[in-house]
């Protein structure tokens, strides 16, 4: 995917079209409108967007057949249909044919933003190619030439063109999204839909809605049919993520989806063919889960068929040189470093850390480093200070503004810190974010106003941070 996300808008009222186009660049996105939709259909064709938005009613080509036709050629690309209360069942058929959601008029433009956001999210999980064992690409990729990660490659290529369940195990920050989005792009199914959900993250009385959809009237809200992830992921690969954290009535659903092929959508009677390839992952003891009868043992083994096990980092320490050297590449151009280097002794300090948060935790300590050094060789002592900020993280808290600046400046005159401009936003920038989390309830779009930013912009913030887990991800 692009740096700046690509949006095709296709909509003929010029007036909302200017509108929604304004919102869409003031949260980051470069968008493109036009206002027919054969004109939209040709240019989806011809260029490369991260996600198109359509209007139902269009000159030239409605909007259903736009959805029918680029799906059938870019099944990988999300739609987003906007229509009208009165024309739902069609946006369902829509659903069907390829769209990747629908939103009813009128509507508030926050909701379209978080549907965007959603889409933009899929469209990555699919487009980002994931590179194995190459620490010099830039690109997303799963780094390590040890006999473990050599033995995960080669599981990786054994299982991926068959149409068998995976099982993905591994503590937090190992790389479980990685390998199966390996396993998909290397499975016969790579050019269709790849749709990644987080068990964990989604309330319990939602998930199951969220997975098999629901007819109008099955809930509370429920004002309208809704498509459910196995339906849009039909043909292509689900990924479960988390799956140890699924209740036990859904964990019986899902077992009856594997045995049967089908699904029932949540108040519905019908049996609703699917042909979905389920990828799973956790990070939970399974066996301990099964003997504590908080997960079913015959949904562990229908789930493993194949497992995958992703050793942590502190198993596989003479891995790290070549991840620091992948890290580096991966951000020199952020970081304005064109040269990144780091001193021996300091990859020899980092193969000595435990990494509680495995290779999630050593990529945000290289991109600190990398920042705090700037044009300087990486050492032991750039190091330890990132090691120390973001494990006791280290703010200004019980002390003057004044006391602050006062003593950074001193260690700016006794030559400690070079840039001091940059030394401040490296100390208080994440706790900035952390608070403004913490006071606006998780809430992403109240916490970007609040800091003036874009949304997409605070997701980036709170990802560098360590912020952004999925374990707690901000609602929107």
């Amino acid at each position: 995917m692009n740096s700046t996300p690509r949006i095709l808008l296709v909509e003929d009222d010029v007036n909302i079209a200017t509108g929604l186009r304004k919102v869409m660049q003031r949260d980051g996105y470069d968008v493109r409108f036009l206002t027919r939709g054969d004109e939209g259909l040709a240019a989806a064709l011809g260029e490369s967007f991260d996600v198109v938005v359509t209007d139902l009613k269009l000159p030239g080509l409605d909007g259903l057949q736009l959805v029918r036709e680029l799906h059938q050629a870019k099944p990988k690309l999300p739609i987003v249909l906007i229509t009208a209360h009165g024309t739902t069942e069609t946006a369902i058929e829509a659903t069907k044919w390829g769209a990747f959601e629908y939103i009813l008029k009128p509507f508030e433009v926050d909701e379209l933003l978080d549907v965007i956001a959603k889409a933009l999210e899929t469209s990555r999980l699919m487009s980002d190619v994931v590179e194995i064992g190459d620490a010099t690409t830039t690109r997303t990729a799963i780094v390590g030439n040890s006999r473990a990660m050599q033995a995960i490659y080669k599981e990786i290529g054994r299982v991926a063109a068959t149409p068998v369940t995976v099982l993905i195990r591994g503590a937090t920050g190992t790389g479980k999204e990685l390998v199966a989005r390996a396993v998909y792009q290397h499975s016969d199914r790579a050019a269709a839909p790849f749709i990644a959900i987080n068990c964990a993250a989604i309330p319990e009385t939602l998930l199951e809605s969220e997975l098999f959809g629901h007819e109008r009237g099955a809930f509370t809200g429920a004002d309208s049919r809704r498509i459910g992830r196995f339906e849009q992921a039909n043909g292509g690969t689900l990924f479960l993520d988390e799956i140890g954290d699924m209740n036990l009535n859904l964990q019986v659903k899902l077992l009856r989806v594997l045995q049967e092929k089908a699904i029932q959508r949540v108040g519905g009677r019908d049996l609703v063919p699917v042909d979905v390839r389920i990828i799973a992952a956790t990070h939970r003891n399974l066996e301990s889960a099964i003997q504590e009868q908080q997960f079913r043992q015959d949904l562990f083994y229908r789930l493993g068929v194949v497992t995958i096990t992703i050793p942590p980092l502190n198993e596989r320490p003479e891995d790290i040189a070549e991840l620091v050297k992948y890290f580096l590449k991966r951000f020199s151009g952020e970081a304005g470093v064109t040269a990144p280097s780091i001193q021996p002794e300091a990859i020899a300090f980092l193969q000595t850390q435990s990494w509680p948060g495995n290779v999630r935790e050593l990529e945000n300590t290289v991109r600190q480093a990398l920042l705090m050094a700037k044009d300087f060789t990486i050492s032991v002592a750039h190091l330890r200070g990132v090691l120390a900020k973001s494990r006791q993280p280290v703010t200004a808290t019980g002390q003057t503004h004044a006391a602050y600046i006062s003593g950074l400046l001193d260690r700016v005159e006794r030559g400690e810190v070079e840039n001091a401009f940059a030394k401040m936003l490296a100390d208080l920038e994440p706790e900035l974010y952390a608070q403004v989390m913490q006071r606006t309830q998780r809430n992403l779009t109240k916490a970007a106003a609040w800091l003036g930013v874009t949304r997409l912009k605070m997701r980036e913030k709170l990802k560098e941070f360590g912020l952004y887990s999925r374990e707690q991800s901000p609602h929107e």
